[in-house]
């Protein structure tokens, strides 16, 4: 099994920063693609960037330029530095990650974290 385990999230002002870490550990042969979702009361769940393995990014229209994604594969971890923060932006965020197993045969696995809250008021 493999845990997701986010953190950073809090109460920004309009215009702020945060940045959402996610570290993935268990059993992990290896991490193709990790991502970042959001869910916003009333709303579907939507993916905000998602990041490869050799890393290509791919980002939502609403928030390119503002957001970036990053990962550290030595450490199975992904990154989402936020800046100038909009209210719209208030959502809870999951960390997504698509695992290799390895245990005499490969396998592979779609994880989710447990999400943590981003909220942007004044």
């Amino acid at each position: 099994q493999v845990q997701l385990v986010e953190s950073g999230g809090g109460l920004v002002q309009p215009g702020g920063s945060l940045r959402l870490s996610c570290a993935a550990s268990g059993s992990i042969f290896s991490i193709k693609g990790m991502g970042w979702y959001r869910r916003s009361p009333g709303k579907q769940r939507e993916l905000v960037a998602a990041i490869t393995s050799s890393g290509g990014t791919n980002y939502a229209d609403s928030v390119k330029v503002r957001f970036t994604i990053s990962r550290d594969n030595a450490k199975n971890t992904v990154y989402l530095q936020m800046n100038s923060l909009k209210p719209e932006d208030t959502a809870v965020y999951y960390c997504n990650a698509d695992v290799i197993h390895y245990s005499g045969r490969y396998s592979s696995g779609d994880y989710w974290g447990q999400g943590t809250q981003v909220t942007v008021s004044a």
